[in-house]
């Protein structure tokens, strides 16, 4: 029981990113989607005497829950960036898009693949719509922090993925996939200060003026 509720917070959490229109909220959205991912990688622990998972479910507090999510919204505030993410595609329009991805997540995951375990489907179509709907925020959120945030949901998704289908990958795999995943937004987060250093903004939309 507990394990559908926390899928379902993942799951609403998504869809508080799909609709944010500034990015303080996206970051907490992210950061409670990451919360319920530690609390459903727990309880896959506790039911499958998995001692690794208690591991990575560390790593995913640790990084994804608290400083993660602290160092993009001290970004913000560092570079006193304008919070309204800009949109290619508005809120309603962008939950339509987001209710009819996890729709099709399902319907590929029960029709498809045929999983017969039940939460294993469920977990699996969960975890194909949050990569997708990661994917939806990087293409069509104008901000280069909202995609750092896309980019992060993806393998969110991509994580659950893993621990659905064979309970993890080998501790060292998570283990460097979470350091570079860190490194990486630190990386990000530096160029992101530079440039709106040096160009007064992050939104990438304006790169279309380069265009010879």
């Amino acid at each position: 029981m507990h394990t559908y509720v926390f899928l379902s917070g993942i799951l609403i959490m998504t869809y508080f990113m799909v609709i944010a229109k500034r990015l303080p909220p996206l970051i907490s959205s992210f950061r409670l989607q990451s919360l319920f991912l530690f609390l459903f990688t727990v309880s896959l622990a506790i039911s499958g005497g998995e001692p690794s998972l208690y591991v990575v479910a560390g790593l995913i507090l640790i990084l994804k829950v608290i400083l993660i999510p602290t160092l993009l919204l001290r970004i913000i505030k560092k570079i006193k960036v304008n919070e309204n993410l800009g949109f290619f595609m508005n809120p309603q329009l962008s939950l339509f898009t987001a209710l009819l991805l996890t729709y099709l997540s399902y319907l590929f995951t029960f029709r498809v693949m045929n999983l017969i375990d039940r939460m294993q489907a469920a977990s699996f179509a969960l975890a194909l719509c949050v990569t997708l709907l990661g994917l939806f925020i990087m293409v069509f959120r104008i901000k280069a922090l909202s995609q750092i945030v896309g980019l992060l949901v993806m393998e969110n998704g991509l994580f659950l993925t893993a621990v659905t289908m064979c309970r993890g990958l080998p501790f060292i795999v998570e283990f460097s996939t979470f350091l570079d995943i860190f490194i990486s937004v630190i990386i990000l987060g530096v160029f992101v200060y530079r440039i709106n250093t040096l160009f007064t903004h992050i939104d990438v939309n304006k790169l279309d003026n380069l265009k010879g």
